[in-house]
C-alpha cells in the first residue's frame, strides 16, 4: 500500500484535472509546447492543444528560446492555424553561446516568417545570470528589439529582477509598436510605468499564488485592453495545482483569478484579451 506522502510525490508529476471550460475563448499568449510535451510521455502537441482548446483556450503563441526550439516553433505555427510562433535567444542563452552573432542571424532569418508575430523571449535576467554575463545579455536584448522593428513583430519581453533596465534599454533603443512584459512580475507603481507607456501586462499563473498581493494590485491597475494572459507552461502552474506540470488548458483559473482581482466580467475579459491579440499579433487562420 502506498502512502500519502508517495501518493503525494507521484501526482506532482502529473498534469491536473481540466478546469470548467471558458464560456468565452480566449488566447495563451506563451506556452512552450516542446517542453511541455516533456512531462507526459505519450502525449503529443497535438493533445495539448486540442485539450485546451476544449477548455476555452483556442489559441496559442509557442514561444522560442533559443535556434532550434525557435525553428521548432516556426514549423509549428505553420502547419497548424491555431498556432502562431515567438522566436529568440533568451536573454540566459545569450551569455552561454560562442556566436552569438550566428545565433542572432538565424533568429532574424525566422522572424521574416509570415506565421512568426512574436521576437521573444528576450529581456534582461539579473536573477540567473550574474555580472559576467549581463554585457552579452544586453546587447542581445537590443539586437532582439531591431529585428522586432525591422519585421514589425511584437517584442515579447522576458523580465526578471530587471525593471528598471528593461525600461531603460527600451526607451534607448526606441519600443517596437507592441511590447509584451510576458510572465508580468512587477509591481503596481511598474505596471503603471509600463501601461503609460503602452506596453501590454501578460499575467501567468503566479497571479494566483497566495503570496503574490502586489501582483494582484498591478494586475487592479491594468486595463483590459493592455492585459494578456499566459501559462509559460510547463512552468508556473495556478492554484490550487501550483507545483504540477502547467498547460494551456488550465488558462481558465488564472482568467477567473483575473476577473475577480479586476472586477471585470468574466466573458468581458476573455472578449479584450482575444480582441488584444487580433489586433497586435493578426490573425490566426
Amino acid at each position: 500500500m502506498t502512502t500519502r506522502k508517495e501518493r503525494a510525490q507521484r501526482r506532482a508529476g502529473e498534469f491536473p484535472p481540466a478546469p470548467e471550460p471558458l464560456a468565452v475563448p480566449v488566447f495563451d499568449s506563451h506556452t512552450h509546447l516542446d517542453i511541455t510535451v516533456q512531462e507526459a510521455p505519450g502525449t503529443g502537441v497535438d493533445d495539448l492543444i486540442a485539450a485546451a482548446v476544449k477548455a476555452g483556450v483556442d489559441r496559442l503563441v509557442q514561444v522560442g528560446v533559443d535556434v532550434p526550439s525557435s525553428r521548432w516553433s516556426a514549423e509549428l505555427a505553420a502547419r497548424d492555424e491555431r498556432v502562431l510562433a515567438a522566436v529568440a535567444v533568451h536573454p540566459n542563452e545569450a551569455p552561454r553561446l560562442a556566436d552569438l552573432d550566428e545565433a542572432l542571424r538565424e533568429i532574424e532569418s525566422l522572424a521574416r516568417l509570415p506565421r512568426v508575430r512574436g521576437v521573444g523571449e528576450t529581456g534582461l535576467d539579473t536573477f540567473r545570470t550574474g555580472a559576467e554575463g549581463r554585457a552579452a545579455q544586453e546587447a542581445s536584448f537590443r539586437a532582439h528589439i531591431a529585428i522586432a522593428k525591422r519585421y514589425r513583430k511584437a517584442l515579447i519581453v522576458h523580465d526578471r529582477d530587471a525593471h528598471a533596465d528593461v525600461l531603460r534599454v527600451l526607451d534607448e533603443e526606441g519600443a517596437p509598436e507592441t511590447v509584451i512584459l510576458h510572465c508580468f512580475s512587477g509591481d503596481a507603481e511598474f505596471a503603471a510605468e509600463c501601461v503609460r507607456r503602452g506596453y501590454l501586462l501578460s499575467f501567468a499563473g503566479t497571479v494566483t499564488f497566495g503570496n503574490a498581493a502586489t501582483l494582484r494590485a498591478a494586475a487592479a491597475i491594468t486595463p483590459p485592453e493592455q492585459m494578456l494572459v499566459e501559462t509559460d507552461a510547463p512552468y508556473l502552474t495556478p492554484m490550487p495545482y501550483r507545483g504540477r506540470p502547467n498547460a494551456s488548458y488550465l488558462i481558465p483559473h488564472t482568467m477567473r483569478a483575473l476577473a475577480e482581482t479586476t472586477g471585470v466580467d468574466l466573458d468581458e475579459l476573455c472578449a479584450a484579451i482575444s480582441a488584444t491579440g487580433d489586433r497586435v499579433l493578426g490573425p490566426w487562420g
